[in-house]
C-alpha cells in the first residue's frame, strides 16, 4: 500500500489553534477508540501537548476486546499515563474522568493551593481523530447537546468551550488526522472502523484486510456471521458473502454491495468484539 496523504485545511487550522490555546489549559484528555488505541492516536498532536499532563480515554470500550484493552490501559500506566476505558454513548465509564483528572493534577493542585492560587475549574483540551466519539462524549458530559454529532467523519469544524459543571471546562477542537500514513496497517485499521472516509484507500484493500486479520484472529466469528465453512481464500469468502446476502449484479457478485456488507457489520458490532492494535 503506497503511502496515503490526506490532509484538509480545517485540521492544518486546527493544529494551529492548540499551540495557541495550549497555556490556557492545565491537562489533555486524548480520546482514541479502544478498537485501535495506537492507530487513533495523532503523532502530532502528541508532539504539540507533550508538556502537559494527559489522560487517555478508550471509547467505544463495547466494542473492543476488554482483555485487550486491560492490556492498553496497563501499557499506557507502564509508560506514565493515566488511561480509562469509557462509552459515550450510553456514559460507561466518563464519571471517571473527572476524578482521574484531578489525581493527576492533585500535586499542582496542591502546589498552587500553597502559592494561594484559589481552586478554579479544570480547564482542559480535548483532542481525538474524527468520528472517534468526542462530541458525543461532550454532550454527555454537559448533558445538553453541546456540538453537532454524526457518525460521519469531520462533523467539529472549529473550537469552542463547554462547561461541564463547576469542575470542569473543556476546550474542544476539530477532529485532527496527521498528513499521511507510514505505516498501511495504520491506514487500514482507520478505514475498517470509519475514522476516515471510505473513499481515502482503496475499499476492496481495507475489506480484504479486515478479512484476512478475521481468518488469522477471529475466524470463527467470521465464518458463524455469514454460515462459512472451510474458507481460507477472502477472494472466495466475498463471493459466499454476496451469494447468501442477494449481493448481486444479474449472475454476477456486486463486490461493492459485500464490501458495505462487511464494513456495516464490522462498525456496528456484529462480527463481535474486536481490537486491531495490538500492545
Amino acid at each position: 500500500m503506497q503511502v496515503v496523504q490526506w490532509y484538509p485545511g480545517h485540521m492544518a487550522k486546527a493544529l494551529r489553534l492548540m499551540k495557541e490555546k495550549l497555556d490556557l489549559i492545565e491537562i489533555v484528555f486524548e480520546i482514541v477508540d479502544a478498537r485501535i488505541p495506537f492507530s487513533s492516536s495523532n503523532p502530532y498532536v502528541a508532539e504539540i501537548v507533550k508538556n502537559k499532563p494527559k489522560v487517555v480515554l478508550l471509547n467505544k470500550e463495547d466494542k473492543a476486546s476488554k482483555e485487550m484493552t486491560k492490556k492498553w490501559i496497563a501499557y499506557f500506566k507502564e509508560n506514565g499515563i493515566y488511561a480509562i476505558s469509557i462509552n459515550s454513548l450510553n456514559g460507561d465509564g466518563i464519571e471517571r474522568i473527572v476524578k482521574t483528572a484531578k489525581l493527576v493534577l492533585k500535586e499542582k493542585r496542591l502546589k498552587d493551593n500553597q502559592k494561594g492560587i484559589k481552586e478554579k475549574a479544570i480547564r482542559a483540551l480535548i483532542v481525538g481523530i474524527p468520528n472517534v466519539g468526542k462530541s458525543t462524549l461532550i454532550n454527555r458530559l454537559s448533558k445538553r447537546k453541546a456540538t453537532k454529532v454524526g457518525d460521519r467523519p469531520g462533523i467539529t469544524k472549529s473550537e469552542q468551550w463547554v462547561k461541564v459543571g463547576k469542575e470542569l471546562e473543556l476546550l474542544d477542537t476539530p477532529g485532527v488526522l496527521w498528513n499521511k500514513f507510514e505505516d498501511p496497517k495504520v491506514g487500514y485499521h482507520l478505514a475498517l472502523t470509519g475514522a476516515i472516509k471510505d473513499d481515502i484507500l482503496p475499499i476492496d484493500d481495507v475489506v480484504i484486510y479486515g478479512i484476512n486479520y478475521f481468518l488469522e484472529h477471529k475466524k470463527e466469528t467470521l465464518y458463524s456471521r455469514y454460515s462459512l465453512e472451510d474458507v481460507e481464500d477472502p477472494i472466495e469468502i466475498l463471493d459466499m458473502i454476496g451469494l447468501k446476502r442477494g449481493a448481486k449484479r444479474g449472475k454476477e457478485i456486486d463486490y461493492n454491495r459485500v464490501y458495505q456488507i462487511f464494513l456495516k457489520d464490522l462498525r456496528q458490532g456484529h462480527l463481535g468484539k474486536v481490537t486491531f492494535d495490538s500492545v
